[in-house]
């Protein structure tokens, strides 16, 4: 049974080195949170998060990040069956030139 009352903070607290732990709160700080699970975390941490604030949140929250890793964004889209275009972040890095690369 999950406990509404813990802190993801608190329970994972490596992901969110410059947080101030005690303050952190599940609905207040919920767009770094799932961010940061979804992007350094593991399975385990990341079935948490789904229970915890329901696969329509977490899907709508992850759409509507300005930026998520190639790793990151693929395992979302993978794991929810979205296309990547549905991504506000795969717009975004697409949309940037490469310096560098020709």
């Amino acid at each position: 049974m999950q406990n509404k009352n813990h802190s993801f903070g608190q329970k994972y607290p490596v992901y969110f080195w410059d947080f101030n732990i005690a303050r952190m709160e599940n609905h207040a700080h919920k767009r770094v949170i799932i961010e940061r699970i979804f992007t350094l975390g593991d399975v385990p941490a990341i079935r948490e998060i789904i229970r915890y604030y329901g696969e329509e949140e977490v899907v709508s929250t992850l759409q509507t990040l300005n930026y998520l890793d190639p790793k990151t964004l693929n395992f979302a889209s993978i794991v929810f069956n979205k296309p990547l275009n549905q991504f506000k972040c795969y717009h975004r890095t697409r949309s940037k030139k490469q310096r560098w690369n020709s």
